[in-house]
């Protein structure tokens, strides 16, 4: 199985690219929302840290918003991380049989889930259109984002470390046509060591 993982800052159309692919994808962002709307252990690790601000299951994940810091960032990453590991697990083994599947976690780096063997693809977004793109989210709030981007290895190492970068102006069809010469490229075997 050859693990396509999609890497890139926060709003840089990471979920927008990995769909195109067409392949088995497991995205992180989705399993946590799934974890806080049905993983009741989750919930009651996340309510003892934090009695008075989770209140109710399903977690809210507004409530979970309002509490974020630098120090309450690494409690909730430690409880609900290994969650999102053990869903990866689950995926990776009902897609073993798969020749391809993409990887859309936005800490794979950082969390050290990559593997040598990955094949990095870097979504590079112009910053102007990263910012116009968090505003659009009803959610948008800058001192989280921040925080969010704290926790990220930078970009530059990022890119450095990616075999592919996918320039994105959440143009589909232009998507589309690199996503399509990546994949060529990638079935082009003696153009890589696996």
């Amino acid at each position: 199985m050859i693990r396509i993982a999609i890497v890139g800052e926060i709003g840089s159309g990471k979920t927008f690219v990995s769909k195109f692919f067409k392949y088995p994808l497991f995205n992180a962002d989705k399993e946590v929302t799934k974890i806080y709307k049905s993983n009741n252990r989750c919930f009651k690790k996340l309510k003892k840290e934090f009695p008075k601000n989770i209140t109710k299951f399903p977690i809210n994940k507004s409530e979970l918003r309002n509490i974020i810091n630098k120090k309450n960032i690494k409690i909730i990453s430690n409880i609900v991380h290994p969650y999102v590991r053990l869903s990866l697990r689950n995926f990776l083994k009902r897609n073993n049989h798969k020749k391809f599947v993409v990887l859309d976690i936005p800490l794979l780096i950082e969390n050290k889930l990559n593997k040598k063997s990955d094949i990095l693809v870097f979504v590079r977004t112009p910053n102007k259109l990263i910012v116009k793109r968090l505003k659009k989210r009803g959610n948008y709030n800058k001192r989280v984002i921040d925080i969010l981007k704290y926790q990220q290895l930078d970009k530059t190492k990022k890119l450095k470390s990616s075999k592919f970068v996918i320039d994105n102006s959440f143009n589909k069809v232009n998507i589309i046509k690199q996503i399509n010469k990546i994949k060529k490229k990638i079935n082009e075997r003696n153009s890589f060591r696996y």
